[in-house]
């Protein structure tokens, strides 16, 4: 066996880097990392697997030597560590190609990729198959509900990645999903996002142009039949494809869908031939589609049709992804991770579906690096239909939009109003938690919305709910 190596990382607290310093551990290396900003959960994982972590970056923290650097994509030029490397010739990766080097190359990857739907139908693909007593290796990009991280290193030959089209580091500009060596491909829908690495669509279409060439031919892509992105590139595949949505052509297709306030149920059918009556604790037309592409994935490894649908049943979704926070007093507030328009319809609409009399307030922060461009400034103007109330709150951290094309939470408002919605513009956090401590009702769902933290607003709003009534 070789020898231990000291493994350090930097920016270790990000979802994919702390998960890849757990599993690195579970090999017998002595890791180490640093970070910015050392903050639950990810700290509580790393405390709780006893891997240190450095509060900040400084280049004594590579004295000793490390083996082996491992910078995460959130370093720039200018880190002190990032210099260290360099100037020193440490040898260093970024955290997909490491994630290839010490676990990919002797397993069956199968990359989940798409913009949306990509951390909820990992999520699933793993739940399923663990369940089904296959025992996988995966790296999700959140975590489960129930799991105590979203990373694990187990004996069968799977590995279930969440493939992120983002660029890998600052001396590596490809998307991470080409280091994955995939068995199998998962794209759910391309659509536009990420503007401070894309300028256009196109160019994103091409990085997963470049993930389907790299398919071997005894691979599987399972796309959506209802993207016309997807389907071209489906149609250049060198592997069998699979396809599954709504279209009447797609191989896996749910019909006969209802929708109740527990989640969906569906019947399954491949090839127009019925397979089974199946039901997910997920609401929302996307989630189907996530469903019935890891139904076309676990048949591809052949797990049996009765351990789909009982992995399916008992999922109990993700962290982040219209996940209850909790309740007070009836009023139901959920935390989810949309930011982009499409992501935040969908919600809206999966929502809207299973809770169709109750009042829904949307709490949206403009805060991903697309989101804070004019990019999508009109699109999120159609994307709040389902809402019956909208609070924007202020844009984080503006700045770092180029002058020019920031996003205006103003005209926003006044789109969202010119289509009758009540909406308004929030100066603050604890503005937005006073207004709806004042205005919420019994049986109203509050829904936040933000790919990070907004401020504690979940717990802040929940603890004023409480006060309200004692």
């Amino acid at each position: 066996m070789p020898r231990p190596l000291h493994i350090h990382l930097v920016a270790i607290c990000g979802t994919g880097m702390g998960a890849l310093a757990v599993m690195l551990k579970s090999l017998g290396h002595r890791v180490t990392g640093s970070d910015e900003n050392v903050y639950p959960p990810m700290s509580t994982v790393l405390s709780e697997q006893q891997i240190p972590v450095f509060k900040g970056f400084s280049a004594s923290n590579l004295d000793p030597l490390p083996d082996l650097v491992v910078i995460g994509n959130a370093v720039s030029r200018g880190n002190p560590e990032a210099e260290a490397v360099l100037e020193r010739k440490i040898r260093h990766a970024s955290m997909p190609e490491a994630l290839k080097s010490f676990f990919l190359w002797d397993r069956k990857p199968v990359v989940v990729a798409g913009t949306h739907g990509k951390t909820t139908t990992t999520a699933m693909l793993a739940w399923v198959l663990t369940e089904a007593g296959r025992d996988p290796s995966y790296i999700i990009g959140g975590v489960p509900i129930g799991w105590q991280t979203g990373a694990r290193l187990g004996s069968g030959d799977l590995f279930i990645l969440e493939g992120d089209e983002y660029d890998s580091a600052f001396f590596d500009k490809r998307a991470k999903f080409l280091h994955y060596l995939p068995d199998t491909v998962i794209i759910n829908n391309i659509e536009f996002d990420h503007a401070d690495i894309y300028d256009s669509l196109d160019e994103i279409v091409l990085s997963f142009r470049r993930l389907v060439n790299i398919i071997p031919g005894n691979g599987l892509l399972i796309g959506s039949a209802d993207d016309e992105h997807v389907r071209v590139l489906a149609s250049q595949a060198c592997c069998a494809v699979h396809t599954m949505g709504a279209s009447p052509d797609a191989r896996w297709a749910a019909r006969n869908v209802s929708v109740h306030p527990g989640g969906a149920s569906f019947d399954l059918y491949e090839r127009d031939k019925h397979i089974s009556r199946l039901s997910i604790r997920q609401p929302g037309a996307h989630n189907i589609q996530n469903a019935l592409a890891v139904v076309a994935a676990a048949s591809r490894y052949g797990v049996s049709r009765l351990d789909i649908a009982r992995g399916l049943e008992t999922f109990p979704g993700v962290k982040r992804r219209l996940e209850v926070r909790g309740d007070v007093n009836g009023i139901t507030v959920y935390d989810d991770f949309a930011h982009h328009p499409t992501a935040v319809k969908a919600t809206l609409e999966g929502l809207r579906e299973a809770c169709p009399e109750r009042r829904i307030w949307a709490v949206f922060e403009p805060r991903s690096a697309t989101s804070i461009r004019r990019d999508f400034q009109e699109a999120y103007v159609a994307a709040f239909d389902n809402a019956d109330r909208v609070l924007i709150a202020p844009v984080f951290l503006p700045e770092k939009a180029p002058d020019g094309n920031r996003f205006s939470v103003d005209e926003l408002v006044e789109g969202l109003r010119g289509r009758g919605l009540k909406a308004d513009a929030m100066a603050s956090v604890e503005g937005i938690v006073t207004h709806l401590a004042d205005h919420a009702a019994p049986g109203d769902r509050i829904v936040f919305m933000s790919n990070g933290g907004f401020g504690g607003i979940h717990d802040k709003t929940l603890d004023r709910l409480k006060s309200r009534h004692v």
